[in-house]
């Protein structure tokens, strides 16, 4: 096997005295031998299929560090020079740029990545790059509402939505990305603006997750909501026959494809990047490289019913059954820098 796992559920000073001795104490005997150390934000168990390859072709092992974003990053922070950490994954390129802004990363030439990686999901200056693609998509209930009637985001502020919309609070760095999109589009006055009419819209106040804002419209307690796109693949391929049942009573629109703001439908990113003080730099801008390859991106995207970032790579059926859709080419760390004026706006309108 070419992975060795490690779980830490939280952050900061509660972080396992002994695990953190283990990491730090070994650090150079990490960089004298063939291993990647690996600060995940990722925890399916089909991912080890990656690292097992990984291992194959390069005779490279895997270290793995699980845990939540924020708890990475603010270990990363904690570890300071001597952090093991070779690379980080992380959803979100709001939550990369965070980490890349705290100085916890380091720019890397790569051929591969650059040649493979489109460059509206990677940063301008090599720190990061996206490997798997997630569309922030509107849900709608089939027996209540006519999907004809909507064409985009900017549609949501409309009156005639009054009482309808479902969504999550404007603290979930998925809304962030989402608004820090439209502001890119349409500027400080006309965003606010906007979302004074789409909060006023609200059917209820911001609760719960991206499922339960999908399970909300399939028991009608509003008519659309918004969620990213594996939160809808999930429950299609769940085994249990209530989630199926949810998405029979769902439909799916792809906002931004037609008429006015034809820009496409936004889409974010679960991505990586080289640790600043990586012990491992070679190693790590190779688990990278691997990580383009088709094998791994399938894995890596189907785990979580996501989309692949390389022309090529299979997408699972549920995906293909959405059908093709126009995606929005604003670069990734464009709406991720917007994060911070995004939830001030939020939260100027009243969005809790």
């Amino acid at each position: 096997m070419g992975i060795t796992r490690r779980t830490f559920l939280t952050s900061g000073a509660a972080f396992s005295a002994v695990a953190a001795h283990e990491l730090m104490g070994s650090r150079l005997g990490f960089a004298r031998d063939k291993v990647v150390n690996l600060y995940s934000a990722r925890h399916y168990p089909s991912d080890a299929k990656i690292y097992d390859g990984f291992f194959k072709q390069t005779g490279i092992k895997v270290n793995l560090v699980e845990s939540k974003s924020k708890n990475l990053i603010e270990r990363i922070k904690s570890e300071g020079s001597n952090s093991p950490a070779d690379v980080l994954i992380t959803v979100d390129a709001g939550n990369l740029w965070k980490a890349e802004e705290a100085g916890l990363m380091q720019s890397i030439d790569s051929d591969v990545l650059k040649d493979k990686i489109p460059e509206s999901l990677r940063s301008s200056n090599g720190t990061w790059y996206g490997f798997t693609k997630r569309a922030r998509i509107l849900i709608y209930n089939k027996s209540s509402f006519d999907p004809t009637s909507i064409e985009s985001y900017e549609d949501l502020a409309e009156s005639r939505m009054k009482g309808k919309i479902l969504i999550r609070s404007s603290s979930n760095i998925y809304n962030q990305s989402l608004i820090g999109s439209i502001l890119a589009a349409h500027g400080e006055k006309d965003t606010e603006a906007w979302l004074k009419g789409f909060v006023d819209n609200f059917a209820r106040k911001p609760q719960g997750n991206d499922t339960a804002q999908i399970r909300a419209v399939a028991a009608g307690l509003g008519d659309v909501a918004i969620a990213n796109s594996y939160y809808v693949a999930r429950l299609a391929r769940s085994k249990k026959r209530k989630d199926r049942e949810v998405y029979k009573r769902i439909g799916i629109i792809f906002p931004n494809q037609k008429g006015e703001h034809n820009r496409g439908t936004h889409v974010n990113i679960s991505g990586a990047a080289v640790a600043k003080n990586s012990p491992n730099k070679e190693a790590a801008i190779q688990f990278l490289e691997y990580l383009t390859t088709l094998e791994a991106q399938e894995i890596f995207a189907n785990s979580n019913n996501e989309y692949p970032v390389i022309p090529g790579a299979e997408k699972n059926s549920v995906l293909k059954g959405f059908g093709s859709f126009k995606q929005d080419k604003l670069n990734a760390e464009v709406f991720a820098s917007n994060n911070q004026k995004a939830l001030m706006l939020m939260d100027r309108v009243g969005w809790k």
